[in-house]
């Protein structure tokens, strides 16, 4: 099979599709990846994989435009005589859907998350779900869902039914990239917390930061590191995290290709998003390196938290709530948050093997596109 992996970055395509890429091609299919152009195509190609440009704006709403995206993925699918896509991100999903109008190819969408829109509601919400209603329910051949909430409002809403909806735990984690590593302070005695994301305030950064000011007020010496890109159009500027860090509050690192020695370094996973999100893929890559997490009681985060066993659950949008589970986690004794990094290690192994995730995409186009073959 020919099959397209759709996403609005090549940098999301890289960093969490390249695997599964790979092993469809030992099973001797042939890949292209289509995206927006950014400096990790040149990475997918240095892969051995097929990269295509696709026009898009990530957050953009011009409907002239978001049209003309449309029209040119329709275009490269044409083009590249596809036997399945596999879609991901918001718009990547909808509009793979739009494109493949009349033509015979497979659609798996898969839902990582609903993101700010579904969060903030109105009539931009609205719409996207609409959208959804109407791409999904005729186009997709199945639709994978990253978390419970998101395929329960789908199937609640009747825009998809439940035959042909199944969940999978996020996107999984390469176990052996990602592997059990000691907690550093048990060593070295000061602690370390880690936040991995976007540098957008959904994802609680300003949370965490306050959070980080009240414990060094209580004289905590514990270290606050952000990793991840600045969003200048979503509200924090590269210039305000720098602030923050002249303050003596967080640690900015920039960002890494090698995120595993990054989180080698630290003690604890910290998200305190309150994003819709899927299964928030650092969180399980900080689980699987035997790493407590600290993140909120909101759809997909809670996933992968265990409560007091591999971790805890704040409140969203709170930053007292969050240095409360953070000052918990620096009373305990090194060897009790050691025996929690181990037990949220075997959490990791169970339920978010990336290999069990690319089994179940495997079958799901070997069954579709028989499927497909029946009723040509």
């Amino acid at each position: 099979m020919k099959i397209a992996i759709v996403a609005n970055t090549a940098w999301y395509l890289y960093n969490f599709r390249l695997n599964l890429a790979r092993a469809l091609r030992t099973h001797g299919h042939e890949l292209v990846f289509i995206s927006p152009a950014d400096p990790y195509a040149a990475k997918l190609q240095e892969a051995g994989f097929a990269h295509r440009h696709w026009p898009l704006s990530g957050t953009g709403t011009n409907p002239v435009s978001e049209i003309r995206s449309v029209m040119a993925l329709r275009r490269q699918f044409h083009a590249e005589k596809l036997d399945a896509v596999l879609s991901y991100t918001p718009k990547g999903n909808i509009y793979s859907g739009a494109a493949l109008f009349g033509r015979p190819s497979v659609l798996l969408p898969n839902i990582s998350g609903l993101g700010a829109v579904f969060s903030a509601g109105g009539p931009l919400a609205a719409l996207v779900r609409g959208l959804y209603r109407l791409v999904i329910s005729r186009r997709a051949a199945h639709v994978f869902f990253q978390n419970e909430d998101d395929m329960a409002q789908f199937i609640a809403a009747g825009i998809i039914e439940p035959d042909r909806a199944e969940r999978l735990m996020g996107s999984g984690v390469d176990l052996q990239r990602f592997a059990l590593r000691p907690l550093p302070s048990a060593t070295r005695g000061e602690v370390t917390f880690l936040l991995v994301a976007r540098l957008i305030p959904e994802k609680g950064i300003p949370e965490y930061v306050e959070a980080a000011r009240a414990l060094r007020v209580q004289g905590s010496r514990a270290r606050f590191q952000l990793l991840g890109a600045a969003d200048e159009g979503r509200g924090l500027s590269l210039a305000q995290i720098r602030a923050w860090q002249d303050e003596g509050l967080v640690d900015y690192l920039g960002t890494s290709d090698d995120v595993p020695t990054v989180m080698a370094q630290a003690d604890c996973l910290v998200l305190p998003s309150y994003y819709r999100e899927g299964v928030p893929r650092s969180l399980i890559e900080g689980a699987a390196m035997g790493r407590p997490v600290i993140t909120t009681d909101t759809p997909g985060c809670r996933d992968v938290v265990d409560p007091g066993v591999t971790g805890w659950l704040c409140q969203p949008r709170s930053a007292e709530s969050l240095r409360q589970a953070m000052q918990e986690f620096l009373d305990m004794p090194a060897a009790q948050r050691s025996a929690m990094g181990a037990r949220a290690r075997e959490r990791a192994v169970r339920l978010f093997d990336e290999s069990a995730i690319i089994d179940r995409y495997t079958s799901a186009l070997l069954h579709h596109a028989r499927d497909a073959r029946r009723g040509a």
